[in-house]
């Protein structure tokens, strides 16, 4: 066994995984599969108006009848892996409304639930580094904002330049040891303030 191989089987021993599925034979046989791979092991029935909180990986029934009770890939922290009954157009749309990562359909064989749990764990660290690299990106973009409105603060109630507001903005930010976003925000939160208490109104520009 390569070592790569050997690290995702260890992996596996590692996360929990939740079976919510009717109990019978279909179950069986996931469950059955899931104890062969070595995961840990949490099986619930009936279906929990909340998605478990402990679990890595969820394996959950999606049903006609239970419509209106699936959960979605964005609200839950966790690989979700659908197990759909059959194939019918309102079944096909339950599962994209769920954005799972995984989909297993009746019948269930044990061959394929080890291919499928790890391309859905694949594809969701793949899209849980996208929104991290998303959520990176809105932080720049705020910060930056933040930063030019503070520039223009300074700019209209101080008289400086734009390059004598960043520089002031920098050298503060380097005395106070925080960041320059930092500093951003608090000249824009006691700017606000003093616009409250009518103060803020531009001082005269030097003579």
């Amino acid at each position: 066994m390569s070592s790569s191989l050997r690290r995702l089987y260890e992996d596996l021993r590692k996360i929990c995984v939740a079976v919510v599925y009717p109990p019978g034979e279909e179950r069986d046989v996931v469950v059955q599969q899931l104890q062969r791979i070595g995961c840990r092991l949490k099986v619930l029935w009936p279906f929990p108006s909340e998605p478990p909180k402990d679990a890595d990986v969820i394996f959950f029934w999606v049903s006609q009848e239970l419509e209106g009770t699936t959960w979605t890939a964005s609200a839950v922290n966790a690989t979700l892996v659908a197990l759909s009954d059959y194939e019918s157009p309102t079944t096909l749309k339950l599962l994209l409304d769920t954005h799972a990562h995984g989909v297993i359909t009746k019948p269930f064989r044990s061959s394929g639930i080890l291919s499928t749990l790890v391309l859905a764990r694949s594809s969701y660290g793949f899209q849980q580094r996208q929104q991290g690299k998303i959520d990176k990106l809105e932080a720049t973009i705020k910060s930056r904002r933040q930063l030019e409105k503070a520039i223009r603060t300074l700019v209209d109630h101080q008289h400086m330049s734009e390059a004598q507001a960043y520089e002031h903005i920098r050298a503060r930010a380097t005395s106070l040891r925080i960041t320059v976003a930092e500093v951003a925000s608090m000249l824009i939160e006691a700017q606000e303030a003093m616009d409250k208490l009518g103060l803020g109104r531009p001082a005269a520009p030097p003579r």
